[in-house]
């Protein structure tokens, strides 16, 4: 092996295994150095990886100040690829040291991320880290205790930081030891820019972007917050010199057009949705949606339309997550405001409780993803909701299930879970006797859970105090409606034969938790 070919680092353990870097770091197409090898000595792991020609982005600001404002975006698009695969890992990887120190800039123009010292594998049922880790300035501060559990918004808060290092020239570590807008310092710089970076770096993880793959998209279309800025302003100006020149007169015309503008909003609202019903291409009734929802944003119709589209193909990709997600964050005061709000809810609910797909592949199931999706949904659904609407009470139950699939893994490790498996058997036979859908999907999804929860709890169930004869209820309810089902889509035949082979294993798990 020649010399050049690779460098040595060292690095004191901090408790990652050493299979973290054996597993994940290896691809050159994403901006990963590849390990050559790992030397694992004590308190020591020596770490041999290819030799990265070029310097490290801190040198560049330090010798150059601020960086070219399209140059940082490609940087940005590329740190945000390389984010991705570490998150799509299983169970992922949470980078936490974002800087640019650790971005070395390759004389091809391309970067490479380095320094994996203080990378943490994401543990589901954890509620903080262990050790407080990060760089002063460029961590997030959940980083450093108290704060809850790093996770993929964490490393996300990390590249807001650096990106802002990076179009300003100002280092977050120094004095004023603040961010201001990155307009402050510099007013060509791009407006969208600034929203985005400003919602990276919001000190709760909950106002940041949640995913990499909608932080990407808001930089792929930055231009467009440019836009809206601009015509925002002209339409200001617009209005203050026309206020200005008018009499009660003209105020009183203007009010009688504000009235028609209105009502021809209505129409085109109206003629929108029907033209996305006739046509049968997803992309142009999407578009349709989309528009309507932007003519009238406090109307709860454009988005149930919009629901009912992303799960025609039985399917919520991330795409259309993240898609759904900005229209929600746009337009949040109209829709929270709208009567019907409390039922749009429970759909959003239900459609990441049965349809999301994120993380869903062969080899790993992603109900309880699905679940913690639901769960904030349906909580809006109990709260913007009352005891009358027919929704209200089903939401309440799928709350709770939702809730007790979140916890119930730290419960059990931490000796905590009694008296809590009798009445999560309650909300189950609660869904299964006023869930009634049409979707076939549905009604294997549910009997779906109410079998695997008779497979797993049965003597739970039986321990606390739940009857025999009412377990077998429940699943006899269950074989009634999966007889009853007829599968037309390749999905929910394949979903239908795994539950007949199964109900087997809940009769003879339900017979050996009550045997004499």
């Amino acid at each position: 092996m020649r010399k050049q070919s690779v460098k040595l680092l060292k690095w004191r353990k901090l408790g990652q295994p050493c299979r973290l870097f054996q597993k994940y770091l290896y691809d050159r197409e994403t901006c990963l150095p590849r390990i050559v090898d790992i030397i694992d000595r004590e308190d020591v792991i020596f770490i041999v990886m290819d030799y990265i020609e070029g310097e490290t982005l801190k040198r560049v600001i330090d010798r150059e100040g601020a960086q070219d404002q399209e140059q940082v975006l490609k940087w940005a698009l590329s740190l945000c690829d390389v984010l991705m695969y570490l998150h799509s890992q299983n169970p992922p990887i949470i980078y936490r040291d974002m800087k640019p120190a650790n971005i070395m800039l390759q004389p091809n123009g391309n970067i490479k991320l380095i320094d994996f010292g203080i990378a943490r594998e994401y543990k589901e049922q954890s509620i903080e880290d262990t050790v407080s880790l990060g760089t002063k300035g460029y961590a997030a501060p959940e980083q450093f205790g108290g704060h809850g559990q790093t996770d993929v918004r964490t490393d996300i808060y990390c590249l807001g930081v650096t990106l802002y290092h990076l179009v300003t020239g100002k280092n977050p570590a120094e004095p004023p030891y603040e961010m201001y807008p990155i307009r402050h310092w510099n007013g060509r710089l791009s407006a969208g820019l600034e929203k985005i970076i400003q919602k990276c770096t919001q000190a709760d993880p909950n106002e940041r972007y949640q995913s990499d793959a909608e932080l990407k998209y808001a930089l792929l279309h930055y231009e467009e917050e440019d836009d809206e800025f601009r015509r925002s302003l002209k339409k200001q100006l617009n209005r203050f010199l026309l206020l200005s020149g008018i009499a009660v007169f003209f105020l009183c015309v203007g009010l009688l057009c504000l009235f028609l503008k209105n009502n021809t909003k209505d129409q085109l609202y109206e003629r929108l949705i029907e033209q996305a019903q006739r046509t049968t291409d997803y992309g142009q009734q999407k578009q349709f949606y989309e528009e309507a929802i932007a003519i009238r944003p406090g109307l709860i119709w454009g988005y149930e339309c919009l629901i009912n589209l992303y799960k025609s193909d039985l399917s919520f990709s991330i795409e259309e997550e993240s898609n759904l997600k900005m229209l929600i964050n746009q337009y949040a005061s109209e829709i929270r405001q709208a009567d019907g709000y409390g039922e749009l809810a429970y759909d959003i609910g239900k459609l990441y409780w049965y349809y999301y797909d994120y993380g869903a592949d062969e080899n790993y199931d992603n109900d309880v993803t699905r679940m913690k999706s639901a769960i904030s949904w349906f909580d809006d659904a109990c709260i913007y909701g009352s005891e009358e609407d027919d929704f209200y009470q089903t939401a309440y139950v799928y709350r709770e299930i939702g809730i007790f699939n979140r916890d119930i893994t730290l419960l059990v490790e931490e000796a905590e879970d009694q008296n809590v498996y009798g009445d999560y058997f309650l909300n189950l036979n609660d869904l299964l006797t006023e869930e009634k859908s049409e979707s076939e999907l549905v009604e294997l999804e549910i009997c779906r859970l109410g079998l695997f929860a008779i497979e797993n709890y049965a003597y739970k169930f039986q321990r606390e105090g739940i009857s025999r004869s009412q377990v077998e209820m429940m699943l006899n309810n269950i074989i009634d409606r999966i007889n009853g089902i007829y599968a037309v889509t390749e999905k929910t035949e394949a979903l239908k034969e795994e539950l007949e082979e199964r109900i087997s294993s809940a009769e003879n798990a339900v017979e050996n938790a009550y045997e004499l």
